[in-house]
């Protein structure tokens, strides 16, 4: 991909992936145009004022008004899709607002893309879109669909849809990173159950494979990364060492492990060394499917507590400083 040809958009671009995946972007792929769109006014400009580059365009809007995307999505090349309601007891007592956000905005976001032929939308994912137990799994799950099944949708249009699903990233808004190195001060941490693990990676890394995903895509994949799992036990004596550990239950909505690709996926997934790719249930362009990679062995499921990538508390504690 030429990028210093493309003009960018992204969706919840004043969020913690925004804000990295704008960094990263300017610094190293210089596109001719990067817009970002997002509701808060205040955060786009602090970005401006961040970010004094003259190829970095601003728009205010909110992915629920679909007139606004059409405006906005005129003349763009490539969406990134990251605007998402996401913080899970807040959504389990607000749901209505998760499905107009996560769901009805990922539908809009479709819908002005396919009108105003932008070529390629990568909707970001979640290992909680996977068995969702939460409303915002469950919203997340609708939202893959929406995308990946929207390739038929487009038709004989340009526009190839797909998405990147990976699992909790450090320092992205809501981590327990910062929970837990405040909860030092007081020597007390608090755990919702010690046997939680989850899969964990950098801002850096997650930036790093969304645009990865962009370059490879055809339409219709969801790509998952090879990453690390940790035990949330270990990332409390990583980020505060000696403290007592305090188990308050599980909150609604919350899984013990999570689980990036399920059975059923695996059957028609290619595994390559440092990622995964599942292939579309149905075939929307015959030309341009994936080849190489490996088959997965039958019943293979690739969860958090069965993973064979484990970080360290000294690696946690590495990971954590550098945010």
């Amino acid at each position: 991909m030429d990028w210093n040809k493309l003009t960018v958009l992204v969706t919840g671009g004043t969020g913690s992936f925004g804000q990295k995946f704008t960094e990263v972007v300017l610094k190293d792929y210089r596109p001719k145009k990067l817009i970002i769109l997002s509701r808060d006014e205040h955060k786009q400009l602090e970005m401006r004022e961040r970010f004094p580059h003259k190829e970095l365009r601003f728009f205010l809007g909110d992915v629920r008004d679909l007139n606004r995307l059409l405006r906005a999505f005129d003349g763009v090349d490539l969406v990134v899709h990251a605007a998402a309601l996401k913080q899970i007891p807040t959504l389990e007592y607000n749901p209505f607002e998760a499905v107009k956000t996560n769901i009805i905005g990922t539908q809009n976001v479709v819908e002005a893309a396919v009108e105003r032929q932008v070529a390629k939308v990568l909707m970001i994912s979640t290992d909680k879109a996977v068995n969702p137990i939460s409303l915002y799994g469950a919203t997340k799950l609708c939202a893959e669909k929406i995308s990946v099944d929207a390739n038929a949708y487009a038709g004989a249009r340009r526009t190839r849809i797909s998405c990147a699903r990976y699992g909790n990233v450090v320092g992205s808004r809501g981590s327990v990173v910062p929970l837990f190195q405040e909860q030092r001060k007081t020597g007390v941490v608090t755990l919702t159950d010690k046997r939680m693990t989850r899969f964990w990676m950098t801002m850096e890394q997650g930036v790093q494979f969304v645009i990865r995903s962009i370059e490879m895509m055809h339409g219709g994949e969801i790509f998952v990364p090879r990453i690390p799992s940790m035990r949330i036990t270990d990332l409390a004596e990583a980020l505060a060492p000696g403290c007592e550990l305090r188990v308050v239950g599980v909150r609604p909505g919350e899984k013990l492990h999570e689980v990036l690709l399920t059975e059923d996926e695996a059957r028609r997934t290619h595994a390559f060394d440092d990622f995964f790719v599942v292939e579309p249930e149905y075939v929307f362009k015959q030309e341009q499917r994936w080849t190489g990679g490996k088959p997965l062995p039958d019943g293979f499921r690739y969860t958090s507590d069965e993973n064979d990538m484990w970080l360290t508390p000294e690696t946690l504690r590495k990971i954590a400083e550098r945010g």
